[in-house]
């Protein structure tokens, strides 16, 4: 039997952004990596501040403050940016939705700045003539968030455990290897892991699409996305949205898919094809560059599209970090602040009632 503080079973960016934290607040944690590759390995890797609903904005800016922070110790080899992002609108109409998102930015004191056909044009020249203009955030950027987790692992004073968890029966988890494992807190921050661990039911897969081009010179300066993204992701069904990255390598990521409900690894061809379209619909040079990869991967959805970051509401000692769906990376530093306050019985900076996960229980109550 080994005792700890605190158990963290999960080793991607939320996992280990909740064992920085808890240790650098002098926990003592433990861990829980299987080794799978997950959301991390699969994610374009964006800090970008989304602003669908209040809660999510509260969350990114929140956290985006927090990365400015952290990435001026982070190595290279974390390939942070700080390129940020360019929201594109086709329509007069979606630049009055550039103008609105402005505004809620605002009141969480994100910078952003309106631009107009011409000077999109100016900053990018790649992209299609025909846009109406947009909005430029430049405290945005982009990671390689693989990295960035181990680096995060490695700061901290954690043992790391190559392991998978078994079984979680507070204060107790049960390893593969047989081991037995004592923590007064269990945090369960692995994706969609965590309805088999726990026995429930929590997330829903999102499965997506991503492609990458071969290296060249510098094509694109700033992380591309189209004002349209927001409703995309959100929508159901299954749907494609632009969203481009400008690696440090000089590549380009290309996004994005969404597929409810679809846990096949297996590439969709079709949805591909309208994904790189909707691409080529706003870069036309795309049609020249070699994509030299193009994988799946799963995002992990809440019912309510918001993550559950709090005490599980029925499980005494166990506590949930999961559900961030496509902004794992953004909302990484946030969400392990705001779990080590509520496991340390201390006010977080923001009511986290928001993310609690009994407001999922409530809710189906209601309904």
């Amino acid at each position: 039997m080994t005792d700890t503080d605190v158990i963290v079973i999960g080793a991607g960016i939320i996992g280990a952004a909740c064992a920085w934290q808890l240790a650098k607040r002098g926990q003592r944690v433990t861990l829980i990596d299987d080794g799978n590759a997950g959301a991390t390995a699969a994610g374009m890797g964006h800090l970008v501040c989304m602003d669908d609903d209040p809660a999510e904005l509260t969350l990114s800016a929140w956290s985006l403050a927090r990365w400015r922070e952290l990435t001026p110790r982070m190595p290279e080899s974390c390939a942070w940016r700080g390129c940020g992002t360019l929201w594109l609108a086709e329509t007069p109409q979606e630049l009055e939705l550039a103008e609105e998102k402005q505004r809620r930015m605002a009141q969480h004191q994100v910078a952003s700045d309106m631009q107009t056909r011409d000077q999109l044009a100016a900053r990018e020249p790649l992209l299609t003539s025909r846009l109406s203009g947009g909005l430029w955030v430049p405290g945005d950027g982009i990671v390689y968030a693989p990295n960035v987790a181990r680096w995060l692992i490695d700061d901290a004073d954690v043992t790391h455990l190559r392991d998978r968890a078994l079984a979680v029966d507070a204060p107790y988890v049960t390893l593969h290897s047989g081991k037995r494992l004592r923590a007064r807190a269990i945090v369960i921050a692995c994706g969609l892991g965590a309805n088999t661990l726990l026995g429930e039911n929590w997330l829903r897969a999102k499965k997506g699409q991503l492609a990458i081009t071969d290296r060249y010179a510098p094509l694109l300066s700033h992380q591309l996305v189209e004002l349209g993204y927001g409703a995309s992701a959100h929508a159901g069904g299954t749907s494609v949205a632009f969203n481009v990255q400008p690696r440090p390598t000089g590549q380009l990521l290309i996004g994005s898919s969404r597929q409810f409900d679809n846990t096949d690894r297996e590439l969709d061809l079709p949805l591909l094809a309208t994904m790189l379209a909707r691409a080529r619909h706003f870069l036309p040079s795309l049609d020249n560059l070699n994509i030299i990869r193009c994988w799946s991967g799963f995002r992990a959805a809440s019912a309510d599209g918001n993550p559950l970051i709090g005490p599980h509401p029925a499980r005494p000692g166990i506590w949930l970090a999961l559900g961030h769906e496509g902004l794992g990376v953004t909302t990484a530093p946030a969400t392990a602040e705001l779990l080590c306050a509520q496991i340390l019985g201390e006010r977080p900076p923001v009511s986290p009632d928001a993310w609690l996960p009994a407001r999922l229980q409530k809710q189906e109550a209601i309904a």
